[in-house]
């Protein structure tokens, strides 16, 4: 379905989920190339920018939470990009539809710029709201690597890999989706993206700092994660250590005690087993070796 918002002479047309006759009817009014019309119809594209002499096309990957706040998935726009139009392209309702339904119902006057009427004013504003919540959203995450940090050297160690496993996880996704859109947001301020404004190099600018800013922010907790990582890693390597040295060390007092044990359980002669203390004396030779080799370790530094 084609909604459509017009602001004096631009026109805003979005198009949630599109059908064949949605697309059919981009292809028979605006004379799109029909690639263009062909990456519509799909899913998980590579980010680009299409120039054109008459429009341009972008794809554009932003992340999102699922629905339970836990795993980063890549939501991906399309949009077309004319002298009085702009077409936006989505698979569900998101950012780019709240701010079509908020202007549609003429509940938000988002931006100054917009009262200008240019299509290129018009893809800053909904860039930049992308840009905005995608900043929140890396901000969330750098929250849980501050809670990761803080629970650190706490002794539920599954519940802690589980955390970090999950924050590396949807760092590395955004990675993903960041990197390869770096050069792409940079032919904007190159001019290499001309646009049919004038004097927008600045605005152009400010979506580029934007998206320098996040790509920092994603290297910064990425450089984190791995240090909080390697960090658990060397206390979980140092705690198993712990508790076997302690069985080797309990393992190591018990085994003379055990082989006398088991000699005096032989039945066999041995010295003194007829005599009425035997049994003291056997106990007290323990004690004695047990508290002996216990001495000996705490001397060495063993325990």
């Amino acid at each position: 379905m084609i909604q459509t918002i017009k602001i004096g002479t631009l026109k805003w047309h979005h198009i949630l989920d599109p059908s064949d006759e949605d697309l059919q009817f981009l292809t028979d009014n605006f004379h799109f190339h029909p690639l263009d019309i062909e990456d519509c119809r799909s899913v998980n594209q590579r980010p680009k920018i299409d120039i054109y002499d008459d429009y341009y096309f972008l794809i554009l990957h932003f992340p999102n939470y699922d629905r339970w706040n836990r795993f980063l998935k890549t939501k991906e726009v399309k949009i077309f990009w004319g002298d009085d139009y702009i077409i936006t392209i989505g698979k569900s309702h998101w950012v780019i539809g709240t701010l079509f339904n908020s202007a549609s119902d003429k509940e938000t006057d988002p931006y100054e710029i917009l009262q200008a009427g240019t299509s290129d004013a018009l893809l800053y504003i909904i860039l930049e709201r992308l840009m905005q919540e995608t900043q929140s959203l890396i901000s969330k995450l750098g929250i849980e690597v501050e809670l990761i940090n803080r629970d650190l050297f706490n002794k539920k160690a599954e519940k802690t890999i589980e955390r970090i496993s999950l924050t590396r996880r949807n760092i590395i996704l955004l990675n993903t989706i960041f990197k390869p859109q770096l050069r792409l947001f940079h032919k904007f301020e190159s001019g290499e993206i001309e646009g049919y404004a004038e004097n927008m190099e600045e605005y152009w600018g400010n979506i580029l700092d934007y998206y320098q800013k996040m790509w920092d922010m994603i290297e910064d907790y990425q450089e984190l994660v791995e240090g909080l990582s390697k960090t658990f890693d060397s206390m979980q390597t140092n705690r198993s250590n712990e508790i076997m040295k302690v069985l080797t060390l309990v393992s190591s007092i018990l085994l003379p005690l055990t082989f006398i044990a088991s000699l005096y359980g032989m039945n066999v002669g041995l010295p003194y087993q007829n005599h009425p203390f035997s049994f003291w004396f056997v106990m007290i030779s323990m004690v004695v070796i047990a508290c002996g080799m216990i001495f000996y370790f705490k001397r060495r530094n063993w325990m």
